[in-house]
């Protein structure tokens, strides 16, 4: 051992919990910290606001597995950095967010900047704390990571006061940390098995966090040996090659009219992974909490969640990816229920088939056309907004981990998570989907792209409103338009501007085009969709919807 500042010793504790890169935006309150990451041989992706910082840690994190990491400083750099924590943490994604302090003899004077993160982040993360003494930082920097990746993972926030964090000593590195999961028995195979073979509409809904490719092949194989048709909660749809027999589809936001139906006529849900809230249940209007009216199974990572909203009648803790290895490899037949998986799969074929928007830019198309040409290990990302709705529809997923997205429908997420894809895969092709809405609330963060690298290719979809609270206007306040326009820039010089290359597309046949030059550029790029109008969601357009509100009066 040797005597080292806390920075120094912060930054071996990461390398030894296997961090190779985090993302910071700097600051005054933890220059020990980036002196100690100095000479570490962790990459510090250094961006230009904390959100889109926290962001990009949180995709990290969904991407690797294992934690994202984050800087930022105290104050406004720590609740900028808030909007990702939110994401992690209804994402159930791991992430260790440090946290710059005002020095320990400061506290409670409202010195500068100063903010009790206990009280702020408490009810927002899985755990926070405030690290006082400089030899304790190994201890506190293992629970962080233990806590962020056991049970249900989740973000965890450190606060670095900044005289700790400069002071020396002498202290032993923790070893890397061994996280605790729960396993299923033979007892609860038996059980599953034996539960599904009484039931003549069973329905696997596969999601949630401790996933890995070769769980996504093992669901696959149990769903035919099986014969069971698999829905995907909302922005899960990578958990299951899109193109198998038995993916149903996805049971989010503008899901499938018949899926919806399909989860309400089901007499057995056998849930993996997933929570079972209201984005699943569609305000919980698709399913009773009150009165399921059928068999719930429900597996999760952490004992908390099975029954939390809905009582299940098998409740089992355990890793998804260890339970769902179980099933694949244990014995059980098929049922009667043939009929009732090949329709589930026709329907969601039939979901497929595009509708048609106003216009000359047709989103449906465009969707429709990367499907069938990018590669099946391309990794796509959005934010929220209408548009998102679009590459739900009709983008087929055929890989693990080749769509990056908040379930917590958090705007602005997807292009910062499109540079943490990149970073990470830099031999995959990434797009980024965003709104024009979406996209200005982190383009600041194409200046990171480029300094770094990242060549990602963004599609902004512009239709010059919030389409999504537009909908909801037009749906309940007809034609009262407030709020919801907003006035955009030449995105593709706005992109050319940064360094990067920009196309502008005013029609659907020359998207092909603009997207081969995106590629041959190799650099960061935004392809712009100038879409009509009248263009809103998938199903209906803005005049449409305006005419339902007014008839709903």
């Amino acid at each position: 051992m040797a005597m080292r500042h806390g920075g120094a010793i912060l930054a071996e504790q990461l390398k030894i919990q296997g961090v190779t890169r985090v993302f910071s935006v700097p600051g005054e309150s933890f220059l020990a910290a980036l002196d100690g990451l100095y000479e570490s041989g962790i990459q510090n992706v250094v961006c230009r606001q904390e959100g889109g910082a926290s962001m990009m840690a949180e995709a990290h994190g969904k991407l690797a597995g294992r934690p994202g990491v984050a800087f930022v400083t105290r104050g406004p750099g720590a609740t900028n950095a808030s909007s990702g924590l939110h994401v992690a943490m209804q994402d159930s994604t791991p992430m260790v967010l440090f946290v710059g302090q005002i020095a320990r003899g400061h506290r409670d004077r409202e010195a500068f900047q100063e903010v009790d993160y206990r009280q702020f982040f408490g009810g927002l993360v899985k755990w926070v704390a405030e690290v006082d003494q400089t030899e304790r930082l190994p201890e506190y920097i293992a629970r962080a990571f233990q806590m962020a990746m056991s049970g249900r993972p989740g973000p965890v926030v450190l606060a670095l006061p900044e005289d700790m964090l400069s002071a020396v000593v002498d202290v032993a590195d923790r070893p890397v940390v061994q996280v605790a999961r729960a396993m299923p028995d033979a007892g609860d195979i038996s059980r599953i098995l034996e539960m599904l073979g009484r039931a003549e509409r069973p329905l696997v809904v596969a999601g949630g966090p401790g996933w890995s490719t070769q769980a996504a092949l093992d669901l696959k194989q149990f769903a035919q040996r099986m014969d069971l048709p698999v829905a995907v909660p909302f922005r899960r749809q990578d958990y299951l090659d899109n193109d198998c027999p038995h993916y149903a589809g996805d049971l989010g936001v503008g899901m499938n009219p018949a899926l919806a139906k399909r989860l309400q006529q089901a007499d057995l849900l056998l849930v993996i992974g997933a929570r079972v809230g209201d984005i699943l249940t569609n305000g919980y209007e698709l399913l009773d909490p009150a009165d399921l009216g059928k068999v719930l199974i429900h597996a999760h990572p952490s004992p908390d969640e099975p029954g939390h909203v809905y009582a299940p009648d098998l409740a089992i803790a355990s890793d998804s990816a260890a339970l769902i290895a179980a099933l694949a490899d244990a014995g059980g037949q098929a049922g009667g229920w043939a009929d009732w998986t090949a329709q589930a799969r026709a329907d969601y074929e039939a979901w497929q088939k595009p509708k048609e928007t106003p216009g000359p830019v047709k989103m449906e198309q465009v969707v429709s056309w990367l499907a069938e040409h990018l590669p099946p290990d391309a990794i796509l990302t959005n934010g929220a907004g209408n548009y998102a709705a679009f590459v739900h529809r009709y983008y087929r997923y055929r890989g693990y981990k080749t769509q990056v997205a908040p379930t917590s429908g958090s705007m602005g997420y997807g292009f910062p998570a499109s540079i943490a894809a990149k970073l990470e895969h830099p031999d995959r092709t990434v797009i980024c989907f965003a709104g024009d809405g979406c996209f200005q609330m982190t383009c600041n963060e194409m200046s990171t792209a480029i300094q770094h690298g990242a060549a990602v290719i963004v599609i902004v979809v512009n239709n010059g409103k919030y389409g999504t609270i537009r909908m909801h206007q037009e749906k309940t306040y007809p034609g009262r338009v407030s709020g919801t326009m907003i006035a955009n820039p030449d995105f593709a010089a706005l992109a050319r501007a940064y360094g990067g290359a920009g196309y502008t597309v005013t029609r659907t046949e020359d998207f092909p085009a603009a997207f081969a030059e995106a590629r041959r550029a190799d650099v960061l790029s935004v392809i712009e969709l100038q879409l009509d109008d009248d263009v809103l969601s998938t199903g209906m357009t803005l005049s449409e919807t305006r005419a339902l509100g007014e008839r709903s009066k």
